[in-house]
């Protein structure tokens, strides 16, 4: 079976760039074409017109194109989780001068950025703020981020849609004042001397679901061969013993032609925040592997929630029924014959 599959540039596509160059796939009697698209939008869309017969997605805008509420209604199944967390919050280094917050505990960040963004509200411009997309865990961190400094985002901010390999150099230009996006593209921003990483993903939403395989319902009948094939290449890279290498594939001018170590330092949890070298630690700051991997119909409700907060659905029990029946385990437990699982 040959297969076209496509991903955004980010660490977290590595389940699908391993199951395919590490051989996975292959040995699954799979054939399989990584197309690497710019934009989340399009790769929705491309998804949506069978341009593409599986993609690592936005598990948000996965459940957006289910519902139809971003870009033309789509059946599709989610039989795997890719992973969980990966993102952070970046400001500019002028923001994060003029926040001044004294220490890197949340809390202080997140109040020292409210207090800035009520006086620019007040007596200039706002503060414009980057996300991947509107049904992104991205959008949904922002605001936690925004509501835990006591701001109100929707009265204070302006916030923009950018695509992940174009967001740092959009903080660079001075086009937005922060950006929340997933590794390694805040990492850049970092190395290159005009980003500083306010806060962590995983410190605003723990074990946070991101990016899922979603399969259009052909594709989904058949995922067996696909499901065990990328669950194994996620395995592998949950393996430390592995990340050196991971890090090279990755990294390389195929996928996000950028320094490895700006991708290693993701999978070990030690990242950056500045470039005057302060780091921090966050064990689970991305998180692939075998006990992520089994789609939880409870991370469709808290997706579903956050969706609720932001305005952007009203929650109705006929729409909960839709949403959570994209989030297929039954799948996932097939492909390896397993029993049914409680998630």
């Amino acid at each position: 079976m040959r297969l076209a599959l496509g991903y955004v540039p980010l660490v977290d596509a590595a389940p699908l760039v391993v199951a395919v160059e590490g051989g996975f796939a292959a040995a699954e009697g799979l054939c399989v074409d990584l197309v690497r698209e710019s934009s989340w939008a399009t790769l929705r869309d491309k998804l949506a017109l069978g341009l593409l017969d599986g993609a690592h997605m936005l598990a948000p805008l996965a459940i957006a194109s289910v519902l139809g509420i971003s870009g033309p209604e789509t059946r599709l199944a989610v039989p795997l989780a890719l992973n969980l967390n990966g993102n952070a919050i970046t400001v500019s280094r002028d923001l994060w001068a003029e926040m001044a917050p004294g220490d890197e505990d949340l809390d202080a960040v997140a109040s020292a950025f409210g207090r800035v963004a009520r006086e620019r509200a007040q007596r200039e411009r706002p503060l414009t703020l980057g996300t991947v997309h509107p049904f992104s865990s991205h959008t949904y961190q922002l605001r936690l981020f925004a509501a835990r400094g006591g701001l109100d985002l929707d009265a204070a901010i302006r916030m923009v849609v950018i695509p992940p390999p174009r967001i740092a150099e959009a903080l660079q230009a001075g086009h937005i004042d922060g950006f929340c996006a997933g590794t390694p593209w805040n990492s850049l921003a970092v190395d290159e001397g005009y980003g500083r990483i306010a806060a962590f993903g995983c410190e605003l939403a723990p074990d946070c679901p991101e990016k899922v395989l979603a399969l259009p319902p052909y594709a989904a009948a058949a995922s067996g061969a696909l499901v065990r094939a990328v669950s194994l290449a996620g395995r592998w890279c949950a393996d430390p013993r592995n990340h050196d290498e991971l890090a090279r594939l990755l990294a390389g001018p195929d996928h996000l032609d950028i320094a490895p170590g700006l991708v290693r330092g993701a999978l070990a949890g030690t990242v950056a925040v500045d470039s005057d070298g302060t780091r921090r630690d966050a064990a689970n700051f991305v998180t692939f592997g075998a006990d992520i991997e089994r789609p939880r119909p409870s991370h469709v409700d808290w997706l579903l929630d956050r969706m609720a907060a932001a305005a952007q659905i009203i929650l109705t029990p006929a729409l909960t029924e839709r949403a959570r029946a994209l989030y297929r385990p039954d799948l996932y437990d097939a492909a390896w014959g397993e029993g049914t699982v409680s998630p």
